[in-house]
């Protein structure tokens, strides 16, 4: 199956990690007899010849032994390579916008960019009939990679629904009925005019197959190629096949073992306990979308199924729906905190998992964190092999949701030698209920030493939190390190920076003085600003600020802006550069630039176009601009639209493709309760 691996010049190639020498040991690898070795040729292709879904030349010059490999029946675990041959392929993602095949010879950027997709591509197609002859190949794991393969590749469209279609009538295997069923979903939308075949098959499979899983599996194509096929009662009829399925005896998906430890590996283990389970509602969540009183309903259901692994698979479902769709979430997110009080380790780990980051929204799951928090002593702290420890998850979404319950808690944490350097950062979730923290937390702040690699790591969180609460009592603690930081020191801007933000918020005059001795260093915008905040001084600061206004590039105008609308009429001076900022090309310096604009001159009508600009341009500056359109009242009304396009849009702003960061939820929520504060006060 290698003839002519060591006449091809992998040296002369490359990969993700550099040269390519090393291919043929993990081509080698995938048909070892070794399992484990087999785990590590496969990680090490997906980690470095087709590292992130990119393809290099050494990926093209794997393609033909890749399908060798294949149509061995005599090597195992082919169904992984099926599937990296499919990535590789890159389905009908390869193709550049608008081109078929740009060709290696494009000289466009955009075609030379994509040129070697559509040569991996063009190199998968011209080999698809290897797959076609594995429809009925004795490995189960590699019919179950086949219909996608088939589907994408093959390019005879009649053909590939004969061969599905016929395979459903003769496949014993629960799983691989399955992946026929997804494949005729995928068949569908890629020939969606000549699909009525495909969708009367689905159709029917959906309301009259025995599988109670095929049924759901069906439904869920359906639900994304032809929702107007769709049973009306669609949701209980989805949660009657789930608990007809949870009734049902399954092997685990799970491998047991301690396993290789390749990152494939980890993927295998730490996944669902019930991956056909969570496949088949991700599908039928994922093509419902928007319909968010649905999938609602639906989630309910799965949440209050007797089957444990059901109720997994629906908290894990649950935080994609959170993140992405503005609703009422009071009843799933109650019935998630219920899982709390189980014995089952994946279920209540998962639970937790979700409403860390949910913030407020996860007050309806408060008690039964406060309970498990209260009975699990040990869940308070996570420890890691490496590095200090941190806050347990259960506390730390206790936090978040602002419940004062966890007070008391971290006041015990905040006594310990160990206490979680995070926990800092998450105090200021609680408000006015943490002010009894604060004695503890100068103590902690007064016990960092100014000259350690760990300094700034200690301090800041404890900056962080004792900024939240104003504590003006901590002003010698911050002073101390302020004055006492070495230069030098790993990390010693991000402590400045932190220190002088706590002086500016507790605006004690004791805190000038070391504030003055910096407007000259390296965090002198922070400077300016905080002592504005504690002097009124607008001689003081002005020069510190216009000069840091009217440096072309430099990464501190935005700040400087900032601080300068702080001032107010008695920034005139600066007004020009703030213009000019309006105009610049980055969205966050002209959004800063109009902000100050408005709370220096008081006059909407300059800025109220530059925002409507930015607010389109990226979602992320609307935050601001809606505090700052809050702010104008009746002089905001012609940008009013605005804010209620946003209130009426059911997705979050900050919703996307691909990834996510942990505090999209709370960012939003506090953008929709801005923007009805500014349509009220108007």
């Amino acid at each position: 199956m290698f003839t002519g691996i060591d006449e091809v010049d992998w040296a002369s190639m490359e990969h993700a990690c550099g040269s390519a020498e090393d291919v043929p040991a993990l081509l080698r690898g995938l048909a070892s007899a070794s399992a484990d070795e087999r785990e590590r040729a496969l990680d090490g292709m997906y980690g470095a010849v087709h590292h992130q879904g990119d393809v290099y030349d050494s990926t093209l010059a794997c393609i033909p032994f890749l399908f060798a490999l294949i149509a061995r029946k005599d090597v195992a675990d082919r169904g992984g390579v099926v599937e990296l041959l499919v990535s590789i392929g890159g389905g009908e993602d390869a193709e550049p916008p608008g081109s078929l095949d740009p060709g290696p010879a494009s000289d466009s950027a955009s075609g030379s960019a994509f040129a070697p997709y559509a040569q991996a591509r063009a190199a998968v197609r011209a080999h698809a009939d290897v797959f076609a002859g594995l429809v009925e190949d004795p490995d189960p794991e590699v019919r179950r990679a086949v219909p996608p393969a088939l589907v994408r590749f093959l390019d005879e469209p009649a053909r590939v629904l004969d061969v599905l279609c016929e395979r459903l009538e003769d496949e014993p295997d629960a799983a691989v009925r399955l992946a026929l069923v997804e494949g005729l979903g995928l068949w569908a939308r890629l020939h969606p005019d000549t699909a009525a075949g495909a969708l009367d098959r689905l159709s029917a499979l959906g309301t009259r197959a025995d599988d109670p899983a095929l049924r759901l599996a069906a439904l869920g194509q359906l639900a994304g190629c032809a929702p107007e096929r769709l049973p009306a009662d669609l949701v209980p009829m989805a949660i009657g096949l789930l608990r007809a399925r949870s009734r049902t005896p399954r092997q685990p998906d799970r491998p047991q073992g301690p396993g290789t430890g390749t990152l494939i590996g980890q993927l295998r283990r730490l996944g669902p306990a019930d991956e056909e389970g969570s496949q088949l509602l991700r599908t039928l969540h994922t093509a419902l979308g928007g319909r968010v009183a649905e999938r609602i309903a639906l989630l309910n259901g799965q949440l209050t199924s007797p089957d444990p692994a059901d109720r997994c698979n629906a908290v894990w479902m649950s935080a994609g729906l959170f993140r992405e769709w503005r609703a009422s979430y009071a009843e799933p997110v109650a019935l998630i905190g219920g899982q709390l009080d189980t014995d089952e380790e994946r279920l209540r780990d998962a639970a937790v998992c979700v409403l860390e980051d949910l913030f407020t929204l996860a007050v309806p799951a408060a008690g039964p964190l406060a309970a498990l928090v209260a009975a699990r002593p040990g869940s308070r702290v996570r420890h890691w092999e490496r590095g200090s420890p941190s806050l347990g998850r259960p506390l730390k979404a206790l936090t978040r949701a602002g419940d004062a319950r966890a007070v008391p808690v971290l006041a015990e944490l905040l006594e310990r030698p160990d206490a979680p350097r995070d926990l800092g950062y998450e105090v200021r979730h609680l408000g006015p209920a943490a002010a009894p923290l604060a004695p503890l937390l100068r103590a902690r702040l007064a016990d960092v030493p100014l000259a350690s690699d760990d300094t700034c790591d200690r301090a800041v969180p404890l900056l962080t939190a004792l900024t939240a609460l104003r504590d003006s009592a901590a002003v010698p603690e911050v002073r101390r390190l302020l004055r006492g930081a070495p230069e030098g020191l790993r990390r010693r801007p991000a402590l400045l920076e932190a220190g002088v933000r706590a002086l500016g918020a507790f605006a004690a005059a004791e805190g000038a003085p070391v504030l003055r001795d910096l407007l000259t260093g390296e965090c002198a915008v922070a400077a300016a600003a905080a002592l504005w905040s504690v002097e009124r001084d607008a001689e003081a600061v002005l020069p510190v600020l216009r000069a840091e206004l009217a440096a072309d590039g430099s990464p501190g105008r935005r700040a400087a802006a900032d601080a300068l609308g702080a001032l107010g009429p008695q920034a005139a001076p600066a007004l020009p550069c703030l213009r000019r900022l309006t105009e610049s090309g980055d969205v966050w310096e002209r959004t800063s630039g109009a902000c100050a604009v408005w709370r220096v001159t008081g006059e909407a009508g300059p800025v109220l176009p530059v925002f409507r600009t930015a607010w389109r341009e990226n979602a992320c500056t609307r935050g601001t601009i809606a505090a700052c359109l809050a702010e104008m009242g009746p002089s905001a009304a012609p940008a009013h639209d605005l804010l209620r396009t946003e209130l009426a849009n059911p997705r979050r702003h900050r919703a996307r493709t691909g990834g996510y960061g942990s505090h999209d939820v709370l960012e939003d929520e506090q953008l929709l309760r801005t923007c009805r504060t500014a349509l009220d006060d108007a």
